[in-house]
C-alpha cells in the first residue's frame, strides 16, 4: 500500500483492514473450508460407492441409503459440493467477466442452479431414506 493510498482509507476501514467488498475474507474461508471438508466426505462416499452402492442388488443400495448415518453424511456432502460450486463459479464470474449485465445475469444463474440442483439432490437421498423397502417391493 502507497502513502496516496492510505490517505484514502478512513480509519475504521485501515483498521478492519476490509476491501472493498466487504466479505472477501469469509468467501475465502467458506471456499477453503468446504474443499477441507469434501476431502474425507468424498472418500467416505467413494469408498461407500465402490463396497456398496454399485452392487447389482436395488435393494441393497436402497438397504444403504436407509441409514441414518449414510444419508445425513451423504446430505452434508452434496451441501459441502454444492456451496464449493456456487463459491468457485463466482470467484470466476466475477474475474473474468466484464460486462455488469452479464456478470450479474451468470451470478443469479449460478445461485439458481447451485440451489435447485442441490435441493434436488437432497430430496433424492431424502426420498431413499424413507423409502421403504419392504413395502416398496423392490
Amino acid at each position: 500500500m502507497t502513502v496516496s493510498d492510505s490517505k484514502l482509507r478512513t480509519e475504521l476501514g485501515k483498521v478492519k483492514g476490509l476491501g472493498t467488498a466487504h466479505h472477501g475474507v469469509s468467501h475465502w474461508w467458506m471456499q477453503r473450508m468446504t474443499a477441507l471438508a469434501l476431502v474425507p466426505l468424498s472418500l467416505w462416499f467413494f469408498y461407500s460407492l465402490v463396497t456398496s452402492m454399485l452392487a447389482p442388488n436395488v435393494i441393497k443400495v436402497a438397504e444403504w441409503f436407509a441409514s441414518p448415518v449414510n444419508a445425513v453424511i451423504t446430505v452434508l456432502m452434496l451441501v459441502a459440493t454444492f456451496t464449493h460450486a456456487k463459491l468457485g463459479v463466482q470467484v470466476v464470474i466475477e474475474d473474468y467477466v466484464k460486462s455488469p449485465f452479464a456478470k450479474y445475469a451468470l451470478l443469479l444463474l449460478n445461485n439458481f442452479i447451485c440451489i435447485v440442483f442441490g435441493a434436488v439432490a437432497i430430496l433424492a437421498v431424502l426420498k431413499l431414506h424413507f423409502l421403504d423397502v419392504a413395502a416398496a417391493g423392490v
